[in-house]
C-alpha cells in the first residue's frame, strides 16, 4: 500500500505561472475547469485560481516564469532548515520587501520558491487529486474533483540525471512513491502536498502540469467541442499536450490502456 507523506506543517502549495496578460490566460483556465479565489493588484497584478485540488497563481509578468511555490506560515524556519541540508538559494529577499520571497533551483533548472503566508492568507484546496484519492477511484470519473480535465498527477520535470535529481528533491523533503526504468528512467515523488514527477528523457524540455483521466478521450472532445482554440486540430485522440496562453505546457493523459 502506498504510504503518503506527511505534509510539512504551514506549508501551502501551489504552481506560480506569470503572464503578459492576466484575463486571457484566467478565461483558458476556466475552460480547463478553474474557478478564481482571489485577485490583487498589490504588490503586483496576480489571479489565484484553483479547480479544486490544485492550486495555481497566475502572475502579471511579461517574462515567461513557472515554479512550484510554498507559501510558508514560519518561513525563517524553513529558510533555516533547506541551508542546513546544504541547499543554497538563487534569489533571497531584499531589505523591507514587501513580500519575503526565497528562491532556489533543482540540478536541472526547475524554479522552486518559499514564500512567506505568515498572516495566512492562502489555503491548500481541500478536494483530491491522483495523490490522495484512493486508487480504486481512479477509474471512476464521477469521483474526480475536476470533472473536466480529471485528476492532477503531477508536475513533471525533465532532468538529465534521474538519481542526482532526486537525491536533490529528498534534501527538501520529498519521497519517491514509484520509480520506473521503462520507457526511460523516470519517478514520481511527494512531500505530501505537491507531486513532482522526474523523467530523465529528451522528449520534453520544460515542466508540465499533468491530468489523467480513464475518460481523457471523452473530455478531450469535450473540450474541442467547447471552442478550447488549442484543440481544433485534433481528431479522435485519447492523449493531448495544449500550449497555454503563456507558453507553458498541460499533457491531458488517458490513464491505462
Amino acid at each position: 500500500m502506498l504510504t503518503i507523506p506527511t505534509p510539512p506543517p504551514g506549508h501551502v502549495s501551489a504552481i506560480t505561472i506569470t503572464t503578459p496578460d492576466l484575463e486571457r490566460s484566467f478565461a483558458f483556465y476556466r475552460q480547463l475547469g478553474f474557478t478564481e479565489l482571489m485577485r490583487m493588484d498589490m504588490p503586483f497584478a496576480f489571479i489565484q485560481i484553483t479547480d479544486g485540488a490544485l492550486l495555481i497563481m497566475l502572475r502579471k509578468d511579461p517574462v515567461p516564469y513557472i515554479a512550484l511555490t510554498y507559501y510558508v506560515l514560519d518561513l525563517t524556519k524553513r529558510v533555516t532548515e533547506l541551508e542546513a541540508a546544504g541547499i543554497a538559494f538563487v534569489e533571497t529577499p531584499k531589505p523591507g520587501a514587501f513580500v519575503r520571497k526565497y528562491v532556489l533551483r533543482s540540478p536541472d533548472g526547475m524554479n522552486i520558491s518559499f514564500v512567506d503566508n505568515g498572516m495566512g492568507g492562502f489555503t491548500q484546496p481541500e478536494g483530491k487529486s491522483m495523490l490522495t484519492m484512493a486508487p480504486q477511484d481512479y477509474s471512476n470519473p464521477e469521483k474526480y474533483t475536476n470533472k473536466v480535465c480529471g485528476m492532477f498527477g503531477e508536475f513533471a520535470c525533465p532532468v538529465k540525471d534521474l538519481d542526482v535529481s532526486i537525491a536533490f528533491w529528498e534534501k527538501l523533503g520529498f519521497q519517491v512513491l514509484s520509480k520506473m526504468a521503462s520507457p526511460y528512467p523516470w519517478a514520481i515523488l511527494s512531500d505530501g502536498i505537491a507531486v513532482v514527477g522526474l523523467h530523465q528523457t529528451e522528449q520534453f524540455s520544460a515542466p508540465r502540469i499533468t491530468f489523467f483521466a480513464m475518460d481523457m478521450k471523452e473530455k478531450i472532445a469535450a473540450l474541442k467541442a467547447g471552442g478550447l482554440e488549442e484543440l481544433k486540430e485534433t481528431e479522435n485522440v485519447s492523449s493531448v499536450t495544449i500550449t497555454t496562453p503563456e507558453k507553458q505546457s498541460i499533457n491531458l493523459f488517458k490513464l491505462g490502456m
